[in-house]
């Protein structure tokens, strides 16, 4: 599901960063993760957008399931680490314990890597942290998290010439210096654009966040989960935008709303020899998620079965959607270990 705009930022020259003017990626740091930031705000993430995890515990034993591949191919480890990046209030660690096999569930040392303050009541197997263990064995997750690693963005000028997109704490925008050039190659690479008003987040703090969670195992599987696009269908206007209280609405890094743009989940991959992309619906139903109806002669036979699982398949439906969750992307690296969706087509 495509998030375009079409805001054209008006040019100013080199300093006027001062009066308030800086890149998206300031900008959007300090609004979710600062002080009063929308990401320490008591109602968590859910009070402002559905993902898949609220979506329905499905989501989560599916993820159990993969851990429990995961546990096999390393062999049954004596302790098997979930690390759940950007864990919100815990919905999602708390989910997969809840679904696993006991056997494999006792084995288990969990983890919630999160900005904001563990919440009350949280499971005490539960670790909170700041930030992901280091030398870990077993399934690092992070669901919606890649899409929250502030980003620049860049717009082409009449010169043809990518230039940063300042913006001020209101949300307007104009734009600024030329891109630098670390960054001017990794657009030369991954979101080429020539044409005047086009725009492009420059995804690489991205690459670097993705590199450091995935380079804190030594064995397992690491799995991005996010909106996404890749090379071939790169949007032309960008994809920043944000949510409040459940909708979606203009940018403005004051604080207030989620500040999100797609996932350049190919270049995330680029640097690591055996990661591959599917989509949500290609991983979900390698793990068991097809959204099929039971069978009708169910309903006579347990009518209340039939309505729990007619309520699963519904559910399954939702994740697995195209349009919708089904095409979020799932970028899988594998650390010293087979392809544990090796059953799941390449995306």
């Amino acid at each position: 599901m495509a998030r375009e705009n079409g805001r054209r930022a008006q040019p100013v020259t080199a300093g006027a960063a001062d009066g308030g003017w800086r890149g998206w990626r300031a900008a959007a740091e300090a609004a979710l993760y600062g002080p009063g930031g929308f990401y320490r705000r008591p109602e968590g993430p859910a009070g402002h957008f559905r993902t898949s995890v609220h979506a329905s515990p499905l989501f989560a034993a599916a993820v159990a399931r993969l851990l429990c591949r995961v546990d096999e191919a390393l062999g049954r480890p004596a302790e098997l680490a979930f690390v759940d990046m950007a864990a919100g209030r815990g919905e999602l660690v708390t989910g997969v314990l809840a679904a696993l096999p006991a056997g494999v569930a006792a084995r288990t040392r969990a983890y919630a890597v999160e900005i904001a303050g563990r919440p009350d009541g949280l499971d005490r197997r539960i670790e909170w942290r700041g930030e992901p263990p280091e030398r870990i064995t077993g399934l690092l997750f992070a669901n919606e998290w890649l899409d929250n690693v502030p980003v620049d963005v860049a717009e082409v000028d009449s010169a043809g010439v990518p230039r940063l997109v300042l913006v001020r704490e209101d949300g307007t925008e104009r734009l600024g210096d030329p891109v630098p050039a670390a960054e001017a190659a990794w657009l030369a690479r991954w979101w080429p654009a020539t044409g005047q008003g086009l725009r492009m987040e420059i995804g690489l703090p991205r690459d670097r966040a993705w590199a450091a969670a995935a380079g804190t195992l030594t064995r397992g599987l690491a799995v991005a989960v996010d909106y996404a696009h890749t090379a071939a269908a790169r949007p032309p206007f960008g994809t920043l935008t944000a949510f409040r209280e459940g909708r979606e609405t203009r940018p403005v890094p004051d604080g207030s709303c989620d500040i999100t743009a797609h996932v350049a989940l190919d270049a995330c991959a680029a640097a690591f020899p055996g990661a591959r992309l599917l989509s949500q619906r290609e991983a979900l139903h390698a793990l068991g998620l097809s959204g099929a109806r039971p069978p009708l002669a169910l309903a006579s036979t347990d009518p209340a079965g039939y309505v729990r699982a007619l309520a699963d398949a519904g559910a399954a439906a939702e994740l697995t959607a195209p349009g919708g969750l089904g095409d979020f992307g799932w970028l899988l690296q594998p650390v010293g270990i087979p392809d544990v969706l090796a059953d799941a087509p390449a995306g």
